[in-house]
């Protein structure tokens, strides 16, 4: 078979970037998972929540966060318990949960972008390695000296092989993250403004009823 002789030949350090490569591509999918379940349309859901909300149904609120998947909802589910238990700084508590959130989006991409940053060494390495294996036969000997140098530079190729679509799905991921961390900034912004007009709204009523 093709491929076992190419990593026959190009020798143990294949293995490792072979493994790299697995792992990456593990990280990968689990985060277009992860990212799939969570995405959830934000605008469809601030007007159902908004609509609750301005029949002060703080619980049926919450409910419909926690049954909603993914970052943007937790996060409202954060500003409006906080609302519910009075909490003058709403903000604070959705700025606290947007950092376990991001984190958790965040979660395995730096591992990934490491693996696509020394795969190419690897091949590197492994091409130096197999470089070194010519000082054991007869430099002038052409056929001698051409089979090894082929064989090392299988690393390299290798290497890079693997680095580029690694590299474009750390891109992607990222820009995945981006995207989420601004839809749970958007949300945040406007849960935020909706509350500090139904405050002002109920102070008023208070001080007209006075």
């Amino acid at each position: 078979m093709l491929f076992l002789k190419l990593m026959k030949q190009g020798g143990p350090m294949m293995w490792i970037i072979l493994v790299c490569g697995i792992i990456a591509l593990f990280i990968f999918l689990l985060k277009v998972f992860q990212f799939h379940r969570e995405e959830v349309g934000v605008r469809e859901l601030l007007r159902g929540l908004f609509n609750v909300l301005k029949r002060n149904g703080l619980v049926e609120a919450l409910t419909l966060c926690d049954t909603t998947p993914g970052p943007v909802a937790r996060l409202l589910g954060a500003g409006i318990l906080a609302y519910q238990r009075g909490d003058e700084n709403i903000r604070s508590a959705i700025d606290e949960a947007a950092l376990e959130e991001i984190a958790k989006l965040e979660r395995h991409i730096r591992m990934l972008g490491t693996l696509t940053y020394i795969m190419p060494l690897l091949g590197l390495l492994g091409t130096v390695l197999g470089m070194l294996a010519l000082g054991e036969i007869n430099i002038f000997t052409t056929e001698a000296v051409s089979p090894p140098i082929w064989k090392a530079l299988l690393t390299t190729a290798a290497g890079l092989t693997l680095t580029i679509p690694c590299y474009v799905g750390y891109n992607y991921l990222i820009s995945r993250v981006e995207s989420m961390v601004l839809d749970m900034e958007k949300a945040a912004v406007e849960l935020t403004s909706f509350f500090e007009r139904n405050r002002k709204q109920n102070n008023a009523e208070d001080g007209i009823q006075e």
